[in-house]
């Protein structure tokens, strides 16, 4: 309803203002000492975050402020030690959603978009400064990189699964925008180097080394370390229409099937033997309803959802590691850092389901207090 769209608008300007107000030109608000703090390197981040979402909700005079204000003040020309994983899903994938964004939101264009523009060039410049970590013997990235000077000879060639493989639809979309095929040819490396890493019964751990390709952590699953790199696998198979990505994905999806699903839950095993290292469910693991949706795997998705939900209503909101067999949270990883996941998922299950128990979730999430009579926040249903 109406009272509800702007009551959500009004929570974002909120978070929005009181960045700009308190914390800009940091990447981030401190929201007890009301300061800002630069966490991810020096970007304004927080802003480059907010472009897409200042479109989504149809404020063009504040984008186009933001925007110009973006070319003038963000500089990746720094000495700064990066994480390329971050940089590249945050910054590159911030700028160039805004810059498609722009065209839908009918924005002033530059001739020649969406080819050309001021966010597309600022893209370009930061995926660079990501480049030097590809140039590696295997293709697979360092994990870290300085935007001037590169990779520092002491960096550590123990990168995480994800940090490998969550690279294609940033990179992909920006060689295919410049007509540039250097971005897109390093994210094709870096994943059929990965692939070829897989144990004999199809898995793969969580942190690899990119020189030696030897698995340091020998962890299966879906949740922290791994996440990402089925979701781009998936992803990028939809947005390039790539049969080759699509089929890596099924192949892992079948082992993951096979060695990690314990009733509608998935664990995590030790991937050469399939059996059972950490019986936890991590809050990072609530894309994968959302993914297994995309794929039209709908009633597998929604028995999974159902038991993330059912933790979710249990502490009204998820923990970072719930363990499966005590049903409680793992003693330290009981936060809620305000993932998406979850509420991604239920959007995806919305939108292949029309069942409305999914936007209920959404409510929930937005305000706890519209909870359904009856049942307190801290019971399962």
């Amino acid at each position: 309803s109406l009272s509800i769209k702007q009551r959500i608008k009004s929570m974002f300007y909120h978070a929005y203002n009181s960045y700009l107000d308190n914390a800009f030109p940091y990447d981030e608000l401190r929201p007890l000492t009301c300061d800002g703090q630069d966490t991810w390197g020096s970007f304004s981040l927080t802003l480059i975050d907010a472009l897409d979402t200042l479109l989504v909700l149809g404020n063009q005079t504040e984008f186009q402020r933001v925007a110009s204000l973006l070319q003038d003040t963000v500089d990746f020309d720094i000495d700064v030690n990066a994480s390329v994983f971050e940089t590249n899903i945050r910054v590159v994938g911030g700028l160039l959603s805004a810059h498609l964004l722009s065209g839908r939101a009918g924005m002033q264009l530059e001739p020649g978009w969406p080819c050309s523009g001021p966010l597309l060039r600022m893209a370009d410049d930061a995926a660079r400064k990501l480049l030097p970590a590809f140039q590696t013997p295997t293709g697979m990235p360092y994990g870290t990189v300085n935007l001037l000077k590169g990779v520092s000879p002491t960096e550590t060639p123990v990168t995480c699964t994800a940090g490998v493989g969550t690279f294609i639809l940033e990179f992909a979309t920006l060689s295919r925008l410049t007509g540039d095929p250097t971005f897109e040819n390093a994210a094709r490396q870096a994943l059929r180097a990965l692939w070829k890493t897989r144990s004999d019964i199809g898995l793969v751990g969580n942190h690899i080394d990119i020189l030696s390709k030897k698995w340091v952590a020998q962890d299966a699953g879906i949740g922290a370390g791994v996440d990402s790199y089925f979701e781009y696998l998936v992803k990028g198979a939809i947005l390039l229409q790539d049969e080759e990505l699509l089929n890596m994905f099924l192949e892992y999806d079948r082992a993951i099937q096979n060695y990690t699903r314990f009733d509608d839950w998935y664990l995590w095993v030790q991937m050469h033997k399939g059996t059972v290292s950490m019986p936890v469910f991590q809050s990072l693991e609530a894309f994968w309803p959302g993914l297994q949706s995309l794929l039209g795997n709908l009633d597998s998705a929604v028995r999974t959802f159902q038991n993330y939900y059912s933790v979710w209503r249990q502490f009204g909101g998820l923990p970072e590691f719930y363990s499966i067999p005590q049903g409680y949270t793992v003693d330290k990883r009981e936060g809620y850092p305000l993932r998406p996941e979850l509420i991604e998922s239920a959007m995806y299950l919305f939108r292949a389901t029309g069942d409305h128990t999914y936007l209920q979730l959404g409510l929930d999430a937005w305000s706890p207090s519209r909870r359904s009579p009856g049942r307190p926040a801290d019971t399962p249903a």
